[in-house]
């Protein structure tokens, strides 16, 4: 048993600014019509309509690349830590044990087939120039360029395979693989004798398989969470506190 295992949510990144992207804040109008996060943040959109996509994308990192790591992150630098956050806090933090298991904006990939492995690198969002302050589709000719998207056969704009580049980030209609270190973090899961769920609302896959991994090992559970979801598990723990209160808690304990 390796002790205890963080699985950390949009909870923990929130009194960081970052926003959740959801509800009404995480529409995103094409034309005439709204996306949800759901439909924008996926494989099918990004080789569709990757000038839309890119600039979603690009809107977000933007809104919070200068946005500092809390008490919390700092908190959690020593820990050993699944996170479902793409916005490097962690690492920004110091912690130089945990697994964004969802991916890093700032980071990107070569688009390749789902399965392939490769070692994320920097992001070129930093690249470009808004002192001119551009227009939306200005915005979007820069970010196809950086992107390395040109126009296909058909004369449809379109990602190439080995070619154009994708933000490293787990899209909805993409799969956990080991781009993602997903064997790394079931390992963890199996390892671990307690795992600590913080700031998540067991809204995404990652949540029910470190839970049913708990349950099929007995390992103990923690859930942090003002107005936390009941299990069924006779080996959980709530505490109904903000993450930053449970913080305190155990610095003061």
């Amino acid at each position: 048993m390796s002790g205890e295992l963080f699985i950390t949510g949009a909870g923990v990144s929130a009194s960081s600014g970052i926003p959740t992207f959801r509800g009404n804040d995480g529409f995103w109008t094409v034309g005439s019509k709204n996306y949800t996060p759901q439909e924008m943040a996926t494989r099918i959109m990004y080789e569709n309509n990757p000038a839309d996509f890119l600039l979603w994308y690009f809107k977000r990192f933007a809104s919070y690349r200068d946005v500092k790591p809390n008490t919390v992150h700092y908190w959690l630098a020593n820990k050993q830590l699944i996170t479902q956050n793409i916005d490097g806090l962690d690492g920004r933090a110091g912690n130089k044990n945990h697994i964004s298991i969802h991916g890093r904006l700032d980071k990107v990939v070569l688009y390749q087939n789902e399965m392939d492995v490769q070692s994320p690198f920097d992001a070129n969002w930093n690249e470009i120039d808004l002192s001119l302050n551009p227009n939306d589709e200005e915005l979007k000719k820069k970010l196809l360029d950086k992107f390395k998207i040109n126009l296909n056969n058909y004369n449809i704009l379109s990602p190439k395979l080995g070619l154009s580049l994708k933000p490293y980030v787990l899209l909805f209609d993409e799969i956990y693989t080991d781009l993602y270190r997903m064997s790394e973090a079931e390992e963890w899961m199996n390892n671990a004798d307690k795992i600590i769920f913080m700031g998540t609302s067991f809204s995404v896959n990652i949540t029910s398989i470190a839970l049913r991994t708990a349950i099929a090992n007995g390992i103990e559970v923690e859930i942090v969470d003002p107005e936390p979801i009941k299990l069924n598990y006779n080996k959980v723990r709530y505490y109904e506190m903000t993450a930053e209160e449970y913080c305190n808690m155990r610095k003061s304990g």
